[in-house]
């Protein structure tokens, strides 16, 4: 009689048990973000055929995101880096509020790309950067941050989300823009 009801405990209690597992990450979420990361490694790329791609994975990732498949840190940390790759100032903002779940579900390293969707959708709408995470170069001129607001943070909230101090970011420039050393 005890071992019956031990038994018909644990059937009880399975359900419930159940109901309480951590979620898993959405395996097509991973695959979709290593390639998009893989897109961005090694050198010259086509950068149009890239274009097409970012764009085939920002589809299937709003797909996912609209059927509610896409439950964990793991998930929204991995959508906001494919929608961060966008071209609309409306993709930015939705890889910022996907880096921020991914943050409200715990993940920390969320913090960077938080910071750095938010830059990338504030210079979108033609607005200064605060964090100072985007560089750019064009042919024949220096790397640059563009339009950036440097004053409105601090060094303590840029290292907080992860972010290089001023000085860090100006050593940076100055790195990107040293003339190449061929005697080494």
């Amino acid at each position: 009689m005890m071992r019956l009801f031990a038994v018909l405990a644990l059937l009880m209690a399975s359900p419930a048990m159940a109901g309480d597992a951590e979620p898993v990450a959405n395996a097509e979420m991973e695959a979709i973000f290593a390639a998009d990361q893989e897109a961005r490694q090694g050198g010259v790329k086509d950068w149009a055929a890239v274009s097409r791609a970012d764009a085939e994975r920002r589809a299937r990732t709003r797909e996912l995101l609209d059927a509610g498949a896409l439950t964990t840190a793991e998930d929204f940390y991995a959508a906001a880096f494919v929608f961060q790759h966008g071209r609309e100032p409306e993709d930015y903002l939705l890889a910022h509020t996907l880096a921020v779940r991914a943050l409200g579900l715990g993940m920390a390293k969320a913090e960077w790309i938080a910071a750095a969707t938010l830059d990338r959708y504030l210079q979108a709408i033609a607005r200064p950067q605060v964090y100072g995470t985007q560089y750019s170069r064009f042919p024949g001129e220096p790397a640059n941050q563009g339009r950036y607001d440097p004053e409105l943070l601090s060094d303590t909230l840029r290292e907080g989300a992860g972010v290089e101090t001023l000085a860090q970011q100006q050593a940076k420039l100055d790195k990107m823009n040293a003339p190449d050393d061929d005697t080494k």
